[in-house]
């Protein structure tokens, strides 16, 4: 195996397996693109990297139930997406209602917002969808109440004053997610501000 190759398992193993997607655009610091397309498809074809998707790769968790590879870790896909195309990306309503326990509907597919294009992708076999959404929405991206406040625009202002979804919010948010909220009200639709009282309290 090259230099190359061995260099980029050690970035792997550095991050734990099933813990890291990554692209060839994570390696370029240590050799130019060819050097790093070729040892990556020299590492899949020996066996030692899993590839995920169109130019996404991980170093998967054995799962000891199945005796085989887990499934590639979605989020951390999604952030190697963003690293390499420069964007950013939250999940959409429906999957952080379901993630904070919300709601009991499963979405057919895992979808996100960005600001980037719309597009679909496959990764792991499955099919990912990417909607384009604007700055009110993507500025909550990175924030450590992002999740909650998707979940809150897509419960909708009647929904989310349930007595039961305040009192998930408030035992399940951790406290900076809960100051984010009570900090940044402004970027709040008017509706939700009474929940994030509830919630802050």
């Amino acid at each position: 195996m090259t230099n190359m190759a061995e260099a980029i398992m050690k970035r792997m193993n550095a991050h734990g397996r099933g813990r890291w997607v990554c692209t060839p655009k994570d390696f370029l610091d240590i050799g130019s693109r060819g050097a790093v397309d070729q040892a990556l498809s020299r590492l899949v074809w020996a066996g030692r990297l899993r590839r995920a998707g169109r130019g996404l790769y991980d170093l998967p968790r054995i799962s000891t139930v199945l005796n085989r590879p887990a499934p590639v870790d979605l989020d951390a896909a999604v952030a190697a997406l963003a690293r390499r195309d420069g964007i950013r990306i939250l999940p959409d309503g429906a999957t952080a209602a379901h993630r904070l326990g919300l709601t009991n509907a499963v979405p057919a597919r895992a979808s996100y917002v960005t600001d980037g294009a719309t597009r679909t992708i496959k990764i792991d076999g499955g099919t990912i969808r990417f909607r384009h959404a604007g700055p009110r929405v993507m500025r909550w991206a990175g924030r450590p109440a992002a999740s909650a406040v998707q979940a809150m625009r897509w419960l909708g202002p009647d929904a989310v004053r349930d007595v039961r979804v305040v009192s998930t919010l408030k035992r399940c948010l951790p406290d900076a997610a809960k100051r984010d909220l009570s900090r940044n009200g402004r970027d709040l639709p008017g509706w939700a501000l009474s929940v994030v009282r509830d919630i802050a309290a």
